[in-house]
């Protein structure tokens, strides 16, 4: 068992780019819990895209979130006047796991919270 883990951590680590991209795929949403449904995208889709939309100002606010796989993607902010819709864009895969728009995933911390995951595993004999 501990070595069908460690070669698909290897896997996972190591995957080709030639290979279809996986992103986080829902459609305006409340929350970024909700939107945590994988998706193997066509091979024409280049990007992971995640496009916030607030309504409203200060505490009053309240946000939409999508994300999808998309063949092209610009990033941009615009401001409404009345809210904002902000859309990122990224090449990895699963990569818009994030709603927040200012952080990106590492995939050499992703790689390393993976191996540290297997390590305890390995260590507390699960």
């Amino acid at each position: 068992m501990k070595t069908l883990c460690l070669a698909l951590l290897v896997a996972i680590v190591f995957v080709e780019k030639g290979h279809s991209l996986w992103c986080y795929r829902c459609e305006d949403e409340p929350s970024n819990w909700n939107c945590m449904k994988m998706v193997k995208c066509a091979d024409t889709d280049k990007y992971c895209s995640t496009v916030v939309t607030t309504i409203g100002r200060d505490k009053n606010s309240s946000y939409r979130l999508s994300k999808k796989c998309t063949p092209t993607c610009t990033e941009n902010f615009i401001d409404t006047g009345s809210g904002s819709v902000s859309t990122n864009c990224c090449d990895r895969h699963l990569c818009n796991i994030s709603g927040a728009n200012s952080v990106k995933t590492s995939s050499a911390a992703l790689a390393g919270g993976i191996l540290a995951s297997f390590l305890y595993m390995f260590r507390s004999g699960l």
